[in-house]
């Protein structure tokens, strides 16, 4: 069947080709029917002498017969539906209705299903954010106590080196915190774009120098999102022409650019290479990004879930190092931040490990 990927019909979509009888439909074949079986009794009457008595309680029982059939066909199935419906609203979202109808009913249950499908969904990403925060949040809270227990124990002296580790937990706790700011401005739509023309090169080599600024300080301590700990991964800048210029958010595109680092930093082999590539658009001051890892890249059947909240991916972990796979929102804010612009964001061809491309119009989204 067409108009969904699962097999379902959208509803109001004809099934197989054929228009679904309607509840209308039906309803006024149940009065035509009867009307033929009194008309009929009536026409047999007059010609068998029988008694109008007999023949009005005949269509009557007929009647009542066929009436009956239809209306168990329309309501055994909003039966189903209040169950479902009473079973979502006490949280049992695995719960569906039999979408076996051809009619206005089974469109409302491809949309009860889909409704609990969503529902469950939201239920799931709920449960992996509570799960995800509290794991982020034990690591730095456990490290921050222990050395501060130590100061205060008299166990470690409170000198620059020891206070320089606090340091490092607090900040962990704050590049959390930030990810979940932007995870709230992304879920209500708050955040305003500051479009500015900018130089790429320099902005971009910005970017690039605090991710590699990053690591001595963050080495050994699991990244929040958006900072790495790899310290043999050389991070290459392409820009071509070297005058190229964007119009855009610079601090939106700073999280676009450091989470796909991270990203790929995360997921490249012993000594590999991560470029950032920034070509020109189609459109004036348009801008194309590429960054390209050497990994094992991410099969096809993945693209689509790529940038789903919460997706942490496996292939960092398999490296035997930068496995603590972050929050899993990295990419989710990447794509957010690209779609404020009314840009592309997405897994491209690539010979070797993975090419994530970001497409950002210009000055045309300003207009339109």
């Amino acid at each position: 069947m067409s108009g969904d990927p699962a097999g379902r019909r959208s509803p109001g979509e004809p099934w197989g080709g054929v228009s679904p009888f309607s509840i209308k439909t039906k309803l006024g074949a149940l009065v035509v029917i009867a009307v033929l079986i009194t008309t009929g009794l009536m026409m047999i009457a007059m010609r068998t002498a029988t008694e109008l008595r007999f023949i009005t309680v005949f269509s009557m029982i007929a009647t009542l017969l066929i009436t009956q059939f239809v209306a168990h066909s329309l309501t055994a199935p909003l039966d189903d539906m209040n169950a479902v419906a009473k079973a979502i609203s006490h949280g049992d979202y695995t719960r569906r209705v039999r979408e076996n109808r051809r009619d206005e009913l089974g469109d409302l249950a491809q949309t009860i299903n889909r409704m609990a499908d969503d529902l469950e969904a939201q239920d799931r990403q709920r449960k992996e954010l509570v799960a995800n925060v509290s794991h982020e949040l034990r690591t730095p809270i456990a490290g921050l106590r222990a050395v501060l227990e130590n100061i205060v124990d008299g166990v470690s002296p409170a000198d620059p080196e020891t206070m320089r580790t606090a340091l490092k937990q607090t900040e962990r706790l704050g590049r959390l915190v930030e990810t979940l700011l932007d995870l709230s401005r992304l879920d209500n739509g708050v955040v305003p774009l500051r479009r500015r023309r900018f130089e790429v090169w320099p902005y971009l080599s910005g970017v690039l120098k605090e991710a590699n600024m990053a690591v001595p300080a963050r080495a050994g301590i699991a990244s929040g999102s958006g900072s790495h700990t790899r310290t043999d991964v050389h991070l290459h800048l392409d820009v071509s022409p070297p005058e190229l210029t964007a119009h855009a958010d610079p601090e939106r595109i700073h999280q676009v650019v450091a989470n796909l680092i991270d990203n790929a930093v995360k997921h490249s082999p012993p000594h590999g290479r991560v470029t950032v590539k920034a070509r020109r658009g189609a459109l004036p001051e348009s801008l194309e990004l590429e960054v390209l890892d050497e990994g094992p890249g991410i099969p096809r059947s993945e693209w689509h879930r790529v940038f789903e909240r919460f997706n942490r991916g496996g292939a960092g972990a398999s490296n035997g190092q930068g496995g603590d796979g972050g929050t899993g929102l990295g990419l989710a804010i990447a794509r957010w931040a690209v779609d404020l612009h009314g840009g592309g964001i997405g897994v491209a061809e690539s010979e070797r490990g993975c090419r994530i491309l970001v497409t950002l119009p210009g000055e045309t989204s300003v207009q339109s």
